[in-house]
């Protein structure tokens, strides 16, 4: 018979993050992946704990490895993960329960998951699970869900980032020019090449590699985009007379500049690396992790040690192991971690989980369930909230970290490590105090962290009554630790905190 085992680790009571389903291809394989279950989803859970600190929600993370001989069942297993839970959370009377208070969790699409998330929502609702609506994020439209990629979500905190050291450093987006990889059929490359007007001159992607370094034609690139189609669909009449793709089926293609590729997969493995490849601005939005490592990191620099690239904006996670972003910018690139520029799509997740709890089944239906293809005007306006909130908090962290540097000269990396640790330190000591049981502060800080298309919608105290008071209390304290910590830095004392009291107060 068939049995399924995983974890889910949660490194606080209200927390969220992904459900990774881990399949194995050989007996070595699951011997390997068994052994490193906990430990995989542990590291994982604490990566995303350092990247939640704008969010009410900590880190978490679940997995469930399917066992050998049934590596076809992926969704067996993920019900029998589901239902393993639904007996956990909720009463029966033939349990003992040692926790003694009603527990509230939250899952999200990852590896091999991302389909399921509307049958999860619906099956805890069946089970009788009452927060329902906010079990998973993820979902479909007609399920209240926010999709990243159509909204832009998680690009949109990348592009911030990247927008915003333009402008420390003068520079017109129009004339930077940028490598990128992760393509045109991707989420983040999708969208990074539809918010963006710079000359993008490189582009990898799972197809291969599109290069010109005249700048590839913005109106074919944003045709792939629009189309979700990789590279491979590049109308290569449109390239420069030094251009070329080369796809990773290729062999023996000779490039513009005389060189023979004989291998296009090794090609587009490491062209990251390649000595034509530099530019002002490098956005990494796909690709494998650590593709930029402590053994490679030089070949970023040219031979005199100066760097090919000016700026890295990490957008996609894990792309460059920290010792590799420290040697880097030592070199005097500057380098915005995955941690501080990859956090839209947690930002619009945390707000989707918050619609859900704070409407009722029918308010929910009507204001955030996509009918017959037609967004309710509620939702529209909903969304825009979550984009201009994105945007807020990307560029309050930038400014923090840019701030932080300027006065002491630390690695941009260190400086959002030293952020997320500061935030979710002072977040855990005001959750432990009694703050939140003073009106005045509660109701004064609730107004301004909750979002006003729901305080227009429903008002506070249909807010208050719907939201379990765990989870506001989740809002309260990150609410004031961020933005506390991002107006008054890494050194904000005391006296500083009265003071940023003081002025939520009024």
């Amino acid at each position: 018979t068939q049995s399924t085992w995983g974890f889910h680790v949660r490194f606080r009571d209200i927390a969220r993050g992904g459900i990774r389903m881990i399949r194995s291809a050989n007996e070595h394989a699951y011997e390997t992946n068994a052994l490193r279950l906990f430990d995989e989803v542990y590291g994982l859970a604490y990566t995303q704990q350092k990247k939640n600190k704008d969010i009410p929600e900590g880190g978490s993370k679940g997995n469930f490895l399917l066992e050998q001989g049934y590596q076809g069942s992926g969704f067996l297993s993920f019900e029998r993960y589901m239902d393993a839970f639904m007996d956990v959370l909720l009463p029966n009377p033939h349990v003992k329960d040692h926790l003694g208070k009603e527990e509230i969790v939250f899952f999200g699409p990852d590896e091999g998951t991302a389909d399921w998330m509307d049958w999860a929502a619906n099956y805890s609702k069946q089970r009788g699970y009452r927060m329902w609506k906010s079990l998973t994020t993820g979902k479909t439209p007609s399920l209240g869900g926010i999709p990243h990629d159509v909204y832009s979500m998680t690009t949109l905190s990348v592009h911030t980032i990247a927008l915003e050291i333009m402008k420390k450093l003068g520079w017109k987006e129009e004339e930077v020019t940028k490598f990128q990889t992760g393509g045109p059929d991707g989420d983040l490359g999708s969208n990074e090449i539809k918010l963006s007007k710079d000359r993008t001159i490189g582009i990898v992607d799972g197809s291969g590699v599109l290069f010109d370094p005249q700048g590839i034609n913005r109106d074919e690139l944003l045709r792939l985009a629009n189309a979700r189609k990789m590279i491979d669909n590049f109308d290569i009449t449109k390239l420069g007379p030094q251009g070329f793709r080369v796809l990773v089926k290729d062999k023996n293609v000779n490039l513009p500049n005389g060189e023979l590729v004989e291998d296009g997969m090794s090609f587009r493995n490491n062209f990251h690396l390649h000595n034509m490849v530099t530019a002002d601005l490098f956005v990494p939005c796909g690709g494998r992790p650590e593709a930029i490592n402590i053994n490679n990191v030089n070949k970023l620099l040219h031979p005199d040690g100066t760097p090919k690239f000016k700026v890295i904006v990490e957008g996609a996670n894990l792309f460059i192991t920290e010792d590799a972003r420290l040697t880097l910018e030592k070199a005097g690139i500057i380098l915005y971690k995955d941690a501080t520029a990859n956090k839209g799509g947690v930002t619009s997740s945390s707000l989707e989980v918050l619609a859900g709890l704070a409407l009722n089944d029918d308010e929910y239906s009507h204001w955030m369930c996509q009918k017959d293809g037609k967004t309710p005007d509620f939702y529209n306006k909903y969304v825009k909230e979550i984009q201009q909130r994105i945007q807020d908090n990307a560029r309050a962290e930038f400014d923090c970290i840019w701030r932080e540097h300027e006065a002491t000269k630390k690695p941009r990396t260190v400086i959002s490590n030293e952020l997320s640790d500061k935030i979710n330190h002072l977040d855990d000591y005001i959750r432990s105090t009694s703050i939140f049981e003073k009106d005045v502060i509660r109701l004064s800080v609730m107004k301004k962290a909750l979002p006003k298309t729901l305080l227009e919608g429903i008002g506070l105290s249909v807010i208050m009554e719907g939201v379990p008071e765990s989870y506001q209390r989740a809002i309260f304290s990150n609410f004031i630790a961020s933005h506390y910590v991002y107006q008054y830095g890494l050194g904000a004392n005391e006296v500083g905190f009265f003071e940023f009291m003081n002025k939520l107060m009024y």
